[in-house]
């Protein structure tokens, strides 16, 4: 059944929201957005809406994951969409608080994940998941939750985050839910809204590429990771309009390097399509 929730915009208001929940002996189930809600994120606030007795969704476009010279100002938003869309669903409390409120003047603290957060991502965008971090702990602090619910189209910053808490002894259960995609397989996106029609008809080339690599990976035609980042920089390029950032191949664990695949691996990738960069994965197990 779904409620009107509360929108939070203060650190206080809904520390003290979360404690009285906890109080009553509810848990919180609780799912961080950057708002510009689509698909995949509703099915988060469904997997939560599974695990705890109160749903609490954020709505913060976090400056500190961007880079100087990347899109926070272009970044997109919809508050008032967001909160129709999250009207649907047993969410409690909306917390959407300003940037001052989590960054307040003389703030200097970062949270930094070392070996997780180097590659992939963290080598095309230093600092990025520095900036993920420290605004996940903050969450944590503030809300309080039994579980928190990410999806797996960051699959990078999911193992950040499990990383982070395991490190820090935090509990907080970390629940990841498959990505949600287009019928033709494109991984659904905030940032697909800025593509053109040529360039979101090409984009399905990710999911492709990467169901394909999968596929040969398991028929033990491609058999060492270097093969598969050779057939999907192959496979992509191809495609006039796209543009590699990278492809990967590494343990799906730790992201750490492989030679030959032994164990399940995250193939995962990230490409430009004009100016917007998109990301996807696919995790193989043999």
């Amino acid at each position: 059944m779904s409620v009107e929730p509360v929108i939070i915009t203060s650190t206080a208001w809904m520390r003290r929201f979360c404690e009285a929940r906890r109080a009553e002996g509810r848990r919180i189930a609780f799912v961080p957005t950057m708002g510009y809600l689509h698909e995949g994120h509703l099915r988060l606030v469904e997997r939560a809406s599974g695990l705890g007795d109160c749903v609490v969704v954020s709505i913060f476009v976090n400056p500190m994951q961007f880079g100087p010279a990347e899109d926070l100002d272009r970044y997109p938003r919809d508050l008032d969409g967001d909160l129709k869309k999250l009207a649907a669903y047993p969410v409690e409390a909306v917390f959407c608080p300003p940037v001052s409120e989590l960054y307040p003047e003389g703030f200097q603290t970062r949270v930094r994940v070392e070996r997780v957060s180097e590659p992939l991502c963290g080598a095309s965008r230093p600092g990025h998941f520095d900036g993920v971090a420290t605004i996940v702990l903050k969450l944590f602090h503030i809300v309080g939750p039994a579980f928190a619910v990410f999806g797996l189209k960051d699959y990078q910053q999911f193992q950040v985050i499990r990383t982070m808490v395991r490190d820090l002894d935090l509990d907080v259960e970390v629940v990841g839910c498959e990505t949600v995609r287009e019928p033709d397989g494109l991984a659904r996106s905030s940032r697909n809204v800025f593509l053109s029609p040529e360039e979101r008809a090409a984009a399905v080339v990710l999911s492709s590429s990467l169901a394909e690599a999968g596929e040969a990976i398991v028929a033990g035609r491609l058999g060492r990771a270097d093969q598969v980042e050779r057939f999907l920089a192959e496979r992509i390029g191809a495609e006039p309009l796209a543009r590699v950032d990278y492809v990967s191949c590494r343990d799906a664990d730790t992201l750490g390097a492989v030679d030959a695949i032994t164990r399940p691996v995250v193939l995962a990738l990230a490409v430009f399509f004009g100016r917007t960069r998109l990301i996807d994965n696919r995790v193989v197990s043999i």
